[in-house]
């Protein structure tokens, strides 16, 4: 079902000196900041030459970052996003066998312009993992 890994995203509490380290540490090819208020977050890509990272950083005061944040105020990696054909069909599949899809179970239009939705960490190892139709 799954298929390729589509990004990690990594909790930040400074977004500008984060995406400052990736370009000119690691100089890596860093996008622009995206505010993303349907989820809370402003979000800066990473490009690598296989995936990529997802800087996340709170946006508004109901972010779910905020909350990660204070649990890991050094920042962390806070989820791992992968690929799938039909979301709907995945979410299915994924609910049938007894795994959480979370919020109210819907897609969502995620940063990429694409449906996506969550899963709950405590049904895939303590990750929570974020699938996205491609």
């Amino acid at each position: 079902m799954i298929g390729r890994l589509n990004h990690v995203a990594i909790a930040v509490p400074d977004l500008e000196s984060a995406a400052a380290q990736y370009r000119d540490t690691l100089g890596a090819d860093v996008g622009p900041p995206q505010d993303e208020p349907d989820h809370g977050v402003t979000v800066v890509f990473i490009t690598l030459p296989n995936t990529k990272v997802e800087l996340l950083y709170p946006l508004g005061d109901n972010s779910p970052i905020a909350g990660f944040l204070e649990k890991n105020p050094s920042g962390g990696i806070h989820h791992i996003c992968y690929e799938v054909e039909d979301i709907a069909a995945a979410a299915a599949k994924l609910t049938a066998d007894g795994a959480r899809v979370l919020g109210d179970g819907k897609p969502k239009i995620g940063a990429h312009g694409k449906p996506v939705l969550f899963l709950h960490p405590k049904d895939f190892t303590g990750t929570l993992v974020e699938l996205e139709e491609v």
